[in-house]
């Protein structure tokens, strides 16, 4: 089992994306890359702490690779685009990979050089070690599950079938 963390504008959406996703065997959201311990969620939307929204990825890597995991992201994000995803603005809605390992790294910076290509603007999504995680409020978790038509960015329905969690 290994983890990632994604930030990739509003949390709610990545999480639900991510959720369904083969391979993915818990989400988390909260929040990362501040200098603000245990921030609150009106402390993250201020702009002040530094920290994005992200969500943390729990994953079976002999199923979902590190590279599939960018490959989803990728799609579900505009990678050029700097404090800016969907409707919501600001430094918390950065877009953001939090590696743990220097092979991790390696994985991510060799993805993203080899999809610049794609893109004619720079890819702007910000790489950077672990340093913290703080989980947000529990109304947070699992948001677009507890409600459906909640704002989301993301279009869910992107995934191929065979990409697709099995029914619990």
């Amino acid at each position: 089992m290994k983890t990632i963390i994604l930030a990739g504008g509003c949390f709610w959406g990545v999480e639900a994306y991510f959720k369904r996703v083969k391979g993915v065997k818990s989400t988390i959201v909260g929040y990362a890359g501040g200098f603000i311990a245990n921030p609150t969620y009106a402390q993250v939307c201020s702009g002040n702490t530094g920290h994005a929204e992200v969500c943390k990825i729990s994953y079976d890597d002999t199923i979902l690779s590190l590279e599939k995991i960018l490959e989803h992201f990728f799609k579900i994000i505009d990678p050029t685009s700097l404090n800016k995803q969907g409707n919501d603005v600001g430094s918390q809605y950065r877009t953001m990979i939090v590696y743990n390992s220097i092979s991790e790294k390696k994985i991510i910076s060799k993805f993203i050089e080899k999809n610049q290509i794609n893109y004619s603007k720079p890819i702007a999504v910000q790489v950077t070690q672990f340093v913290n995680f703080y989980p947000a409020e529990s109304y947070h978790q699992e948001y677009l599950e507890k409600k459906p038509d909640g704002y989301c960015h993301i279009n869910l329905n992107i995934i191929k079938k065979d990409e697709l969690q099995k029914p619990v």
